[in-house]
C-alpha cells in the first residue's frame, strides 16, 4: 500500500465517525462533513490504487511505458 491509501483509507474512517456522530447529534453540517471527508478519502484511496497499477505495469514492461512517455511527451510537444 502506499501512503495515498493508507492517508485515503484513514480519511474514510475518519469521515465515517464524523457522519454518524452528526447523526446522532443531529448536527446536519457534521454529517456534510463526514460525507464529504469519506468521498475525498475515497478519491485518495483510488489515487493510490492507480500509482500502484502504474509502477507495476512499468515494472513488467518499461519498454511499452518508454514508448508511452515518448508518446505524450511528444504530443505535449505539438500542443504546447
Amino acid at each position: 500500500m502506499t501512503g495515498d491509501q493508507l492517508e485515503g483509507a484513514a480519511t474514510n474512517v475518519v469521515g465515517k465517525v464524523q457522519d454518524a456522530a452528526g447523526g446522532l447529534l443531529g448536527d446536519t453540517g457534521l454529517q456534510l462533513q463526514g460525507k464529504a471527508k469519506q468521498f475525498a478519502g475515497s478519491v485518495q484511496s483510488k489515487y493510490g490504487d492507480s500509482v500502484d497499477q502504474v509502477i507495476e505495469t512499468t515494472r513488467e514492461n518499461p519498454v511499452g511505458a518508454l514508448l508511452v512517455a515518448l508518446g505524450v511527451g511528444f504530443l505535449l510537444g505539438k500542443f504546447l
